[in-house]
């Protein structure tokens, strides 16, 4: 079971310094879902990119002892995976876009395995955030760090997600650091939340 250490982390997004991240300290513990919350345009996302190492940041985030800045950004987002609310697609197909398919995982989020070979302009906007998770477990991390992954979902396909995601954190043991505005299901998945108050600085909330 690894943590995800955070060490003084300020995000530095060109012509402007986020406040509101500088001398960020907080671990996100293995087999374990921390909620993330806060008002709009906070700062929630500009967090999770600047852990995953696809902004401009200070500081010092580490996984398993080996540090971020030990290896090439590629291999730390292979390992610290962020998934987005609004995902790319860049290829017809959706199956074009998965080095290896797990069919369980896809019916377990509601889909057949014919879908692979859905043109993506044919699916919906849930239907893509579903399929982007599943892209996104399909390799591997060792940290899932996810920017509201719902938020196109009715209530039984969220259900089916916060399923997949607490199965996936379980069997192997990864942090999770999930954003939601949604108190009811911070509050049904999470160990803890933290949120991100008006005057930037981040707290634990208590439960």
């Amino acid at each position: 079971m690894a943590d995800l250490v955070i060490s003084n982390l300020q995000s530095r997004v060109p012509g402007m310094v986020v406040r509101h991240l500088a001398a960020l300290n907080l671990c996100l513990h293995g087999a374990e879902i921390t909620g993330l919350n806060g008002p709009s345009g906070s700062g929630k996302s500009l967090l999770l990119r600047a852990i995953a190492d696809l902004d401009p940041s200070t500081g010092e985030v580490s996984l398993d002892d080996f540090s971020r800045e030990s290896m090439a950004a590629h291999e730390w987002r292979k390992k610290v995976a962020y998934l987005s609310t609004e995902s790319a697609w860049w290829f017809e197909t959706v199956g074009e876009h998965f080095l290896q398919t797990d069919i369980a995982c896809l019916q377990q989020l509601g889909f057949e395995e014919d879908v692979q070979s859905w043109k993506v302009t044919r699916i919906s906007s849930g239907e893509k955030q579903r399929w982007a998770l599943a892209r996104c477990l399909s390799r591997l991390p060792e940290v899932l760090l996810l920017d509201e992954p719902t938020a196109s979902l009715d209530a039984s396909h969220t259900r089916d997600v916060e399923q997949l995601v607490s199965d996936y954190m379980r069997q192997r043991d990864v942090p999770v650091f999930w954003v939601s505005h949604d108190p009811e299901q911070l509050k049904r998945l999470t160990n803890r939340v933290m949120v991100i108050q008006h005057d930037g600085s981040i707290k634990e909330q208590g439960r």
